[in-house]
């Protein structure tokens, strides 16, 4: 994390919750405010599209931070991750750039492939070509917003926003390849909060990832890397295993019958596989004090997916992630560091 202060704290919602749609972006939206209110660094939320599996799943989700910008005063606005590919490039370059403008530069895209053949059936993109058009139209992307021509006439974007396309764009992978790909794009790098197919800890998988982007890493300004980590903080252990562990539970469950096998259906297992991170803020603490990554992390990005909290429980687990187990790891919220 390098110096003590210098990370930046982020939350990450899949804006699943049930089965009322509406009821779900509202608490997402619920959950930004207060993040906002907390001095959170940065609000993220994932693309879903389609499938039994993403109730209250969001399928737009620069209209979604488009709402949340309006609310929310400092907080950045961030995708973890955009499906790159199901998109127009230019037509994305102009709705993230118009964004960043109105929220006076708040926005931080991150894109990936996704893995919903389905989703790609539908918008009709081939998806054995799904990591060729991630970089393709990725790349395209930030060359928009960089304002470079976009046609032999010199057309360029309205809203283009070099900082946007280079400070604050990322990318999502999942190995080591992938890193190494990501510090040749000059991009900062997004980890998922827990790997699959792996016996070893998520952790000690992904340094070898993040150890990889750095070591590859040549551009002259400082790489970013985004640690997307299960944090549940509670006022006891079995009040956040209360909240989590079903949920958990029953996503190892869907997974084995979907053809994704996570292993045994175990409280122990699924805790194990989804790397959380959860009890009395003492306990929370320590766990991430012993975390492989964090130390090489510019940003740390709580969620509680797959788990499905209450907004109560969700925005007092966020309140003592901002004001008990974040200050102990070294982080400052941007208000503090203007006040010293």
């Amino acid at each position: 994390m390098g110096d003590a202060g210098s990370f930046r704290l982020g939350f990450l919602t899949h804006v699943e919750g049930g089965e009322n749609v509406r009821e779900s972006y509202r608490n997402a939206l619920e959950l930004f405010v207060a993040a906002d209110e907390l001095g959170f660094d940065s609000g993220w939320v994932a693309q879903h599209h389609f499938g039994d599996d993403a109730a209250g799943g969001l399928g737009s989700p620069w209209v979604f931070l488009a709402n949340a910008a309006a609310r929310t005063r400092s907080i950045h606005l961030g995708t973890a991750v955009t499906l790159i590919p199901l998109y127009e490039p230019i037509q994305l370059a102009q709705d993230v750039g118009l964004l960043d403008a109105i929220s006076d530069g708040r926005v931080e895209l991150g894109v990936g492939t996704g893995f919903d053949p389905v989703a790609y059936g539908i918008y009709g993109r081939d998806f054995e070509r799904r990591r060729e058009l991630t970089t393709d139209y990725f790349a395209a992307v930030r060359s928009a917003l960089r304002g470079i021509p976009l046609d032999a006439q010199g057309t360029v974007l309205k809203t283009a926003s070099p900082a946007l396309a280079d400070e604050r764009s990322w990318h999502a992978v999942f190995s080591a390849e992938g890193a190494a790909h990501v510090a040749g794009e000059g991009a900062n790098l997004l980890l998922n909060r827990a790997t699959y197919g792996y016996e070893e800890r998520t952790d000690v998988v992904q340094r070898a990832w993040a150890e990889r982007y750095l070591a590859e890493w040549t551009q002259p300004r400082a790489p970013r890397i985004g640690l997307s980590r299960l944090i549940f903080a509670a006022e006891d252990r079995q009040s956040a295993l209360g909240h989590i562990g079903d949920a958990l539970i029953d996503n190892v469950r869907r997974a084995n019958a979907g053809g994704r096998p996570l292993g045994e259906e175990t409280l122990e297992n699924a805790l194990f596989r989804y790397h959380a991170h959860y009890g009395h803020p003492d306990e929370v603490i320590a766990q991430l004090q012993g975390e492989q990554v964090l130390p090489l992390a510019t940003d740390l990005l709580a969620q509680f997916n797959p788990a499905r909290p209450t907004l109560d429980a969700s925005i007092r687990a966020l309140e003592l992630l901002a004001t008990e187990i974040a200050p102990a790891l070294g982080w400052k919220s941007a208000r503090e560091k203007v006040a010293a």
